[in-house]
């Protein structure tokens, strides 16, 4: 689950004062000019984006003072809930995130859902800045019959379900089936993988919770499918999961040679990790493995594999229509090269028998509150270089902006004889402001 994060800067600089409430008697402090107040900003999510933001105000902006907001009850968001288990030291994060949040000018609120419990114009109103950083909490959809069947997950859910997110604690996943298909080529598909082909007790001193290694250690899952509608010159996982998944202990390869003809030429030109990337697969694809290798492969109970152009086109029910029994690719071709060729549908297709489907598609985001635009087709917010767009920035005018629209009403009353010439349009007397 890739973080986003969004500026919400509801004036033309954070740095800028905030006005008191409505009604009430501005502070002593409050009346000092700008300059002499320190910025408050605040940070919904506490993941990854959430944290390096407030970390960098903090760094940058010595006077700064950043509250946290996260909706549920512990910080960390995807460190804590999306990196796996076997991933300790990407987790090592959360000592920084740590001492950001100790900070006397960080503040950290759990168990606080913005737009339920706070509304964004409320947070507008108390600071000088809102960044929403809440992630991409959704996934995009496969939209083909039988999606909804018991045995098909987003890898999503599954991840949050094995890592510990209160929403999936109750997913139970069914394994005692053979087969496994996971949809999509990225590193989250690449984890799902991993896990459902590690042997368990490599699991057992990790932070995986106990429910979901006990469901694991029960798993009849042997071969586990990672499909993709483009070649393996657009697979979008790294070398290092790749690596990771050709030395799984127990566990042995499935590539077709025939995807990767020709593709010894093509890599020439393309860029160096891409280049080391699909030289892997190809060694791997078309070398005799050495004498160890092919021992330990020989010995392996498990097996994966990669399965290029092919499309979900429908998952197959089971002969009494109550779970997944297989899915219905669509073969597909490339238009176009490198990284923006495009998959096309051959008009053939193959069946492809699993008891569990996984889609690891993408991401998306939901709106967070009424009052912020959200695109529902994206699953974004619409954004210019992270600042929110399509909202009306507020435009404070202060006293000294007030003394040059004076000076000009002076200026034009003058020739008439007149103490001052008053401006009457807004919109006008905010462009001698230069706004």
């Amino acid at each position: 689950m890739a973080p986003r994060c969004w500026r919400w800067w509801p004036w033309s600089a954070w740095r800028r004062a905030r006005p008191p409430p409505a009604g009430s008697t501005p502070s002593f402090r409050q009346q000092f000019s700008t300059q002499e107040q320190p910025p408050q900003i605040c940070v919904v999510g506490s993941g990854p984006a959430g944290f390096y933001t407030a970390q960098h105000l903090l760094k940058h902006h010595p006077r700064a003072h950043v509250d946290i907001y996260e909706k549920q009850l512990v910080p960390f968001g995807l460190v804590r809930f999306g990196v796996a288990p076997d991933h300790p030291e990407v987790k090592n994060v959360i000592n920084t995130f740590t001492q950001t949040a100790r900070s006397g000018r960080c503040a950290f609120h759990g168990n606080v859902v913005v737009g339920r419990d706070v509304a964004v114009p409320e947070l507008q109103a108390a600071y000088h800045a809102v960044v929403l950083s809440y992630g991409a909490e959704d996934h995009q959809a496969l939209e083909i019959p039988g999606e909804e069947l018991p045995g098909v997950f987003s890898a999503r859910a599954f991840v949050g379900w094995y890592n510990g997110l209160p929403e999936n604690r109750e997913l139970a996943p069914d394994l005692s089936c053979d087969t496994a298909v996971i949809l999509g080529q990225g590193n989250v598909a690449l984890d799902v993988a991993r896990i459902l082909l590690t042997p368990p007790e490599y699991l057992e001193k990790t932070d995986i919770t106990e429910a979901a290694l006990g469901v694991l250690r029960q798993s009849r899952v042997k071969t586990v499918w990672i499909v993709g509608r483009r070649g393996p010159l657009q697979v979008a996982f790294t070398i290092k999961e790749l690596r990771e998944m050709i030395q799984l202990p127990g566990t042995r390869p499935i590539l077709d040679p025939t995807d990767f003809l020709g593709l010894q030429d093509r890599i020439k030109e393309v860029p160096r990790p891409r280049k080391r990337l699909t030289e892997l697969l190809l060694r791997t694809a078309t070398e005799r493995p050495g004498a160890e290798e092919a021992a330990r492969q020989a010995s392996a109970s498990r097996t994966w594999g990669l399965r290029f152009f092919r499309s979900p086109q429908q998952v197959l029910p089971s002969p009494d229509g109550r779970r997944a029994a297989g899915i219905r690719l669509a073969v597909t071709r490339l238009e176009g090269v490198g990284e923006a060729a495009r998959a096309v549908p051959t008009g053939d297709s193959e069946d492809l028998p699993c008891g569990l489907v996984l889609s690891s598609v993408g991401y998306k985001s939901r709106p967070i509150d009424p009052s912020v635009p959200f695109d529902s087709k994206r699953g974004v917010i619409p954004n210019m270089e992270g600042r929110v767009i399509d909202v009306p920035g507020v435009q404070p005018v202060s006293f000294s902006d007030w003394e040059k629209l004076d000076a000009e009403e002076v200026s034009r009353g003058k020739g008439a004889g007149k103490p001052r010439e008053k401006l009457l349009d807004p919109q006008e007397m905010l462009r001698l402001l230069g706004r």
